[in-house]
Formats: structure tokens, sequence, C-alpha cells
């Protein structure tokens, strides 16, 4: 038996597939000048639900291992190790989308993101 994450942030698919967000944010997470993400769902009208990611990046470390970029450009970057974890993944768990931001999450006393709290914020 495995415990892959809590039951009320399981993303259900319209095919019945569930998603695990923690653990596409652990693999995300792995990425050096990456210091947390969180992996959301948008619905779309026409076909299936499409994961997001929204990744809070380390100023200092995407310098040191890109060099002097804009933020377009770290997104590129930061796009193609997406794609690099998409190969390893199954399709339905392929993540489409992403933003990048400097703002950390807001957090529990813990260090947990507040996903309920980041989701509403990115709902306005």
């Amino acid at each position: 038996m495995y415990v892959t994450g809590r039951k009320k942030d399981i993303i259900v698919l319209r095919n019945g597939k569930n998603v695990y967000p923690e653990e596409i944010e652990t693999l995300i997470n792995k990425i050096p000048y990456v210091k947390e993400s969180l992996v959301y769902q948008r619905e779309q009208s026409t076909t299936d639900t499409m994961l997001c990611a929204k990744i809070v990046y380390d100023k200092d470390l995407i310098k040191e291992h890109l060099g002097e970029k804009d933020e377009k450009g770290y997104k590129e970057d930061i796009w193609k190790e997406i794609k690099k974890i998409n190969e390893k993944l199954p399709v339905f768990k392929h993540v489409k989308k992403i933003e990048i931001t400097q703002e950390e999450f807001s957090k529990t006393t813990t260090q947990k993101i507040k996903r309920y709290k980041e989701l509403e914020k990115m709902s306005k």
C-alpha cells in the first residue's frame, strides 16, 4: 500500500483517471532552481481537464544555472524541463501549461502550501 497524497487534493479526469498533484510536484521540485510548485486542474469545455503548474523559481539559482535572461526566457527553459518530466509520465498526467513567479505561496505554520488559498487566488 502506498500513500500518494490527500484524498481532497486528487484531480479526477473525465475519463476516470486519478492524478495526484503531489506526485508531479515532487518531480518538478527536483529542478535545481525551482523552490516550489503547485499542480492544479483547469477545465476545458471541448476536451479533458488540463493540468497546469504554477512554479516559484529562485532568482539567484536560475541566474547561476541559465545566465541572465528575462522572465520569458526563464519560462522557456523551465518548460523544456517540464517536457522532460512529461516524457516519463503517462499521457494523462502531462502538464500542459505553466506559470512562473518569484512570489512564494502562502503556507501553514508547518510550511505546507495552502492549496485551497492559492487556487482561490488563481480563479479570480
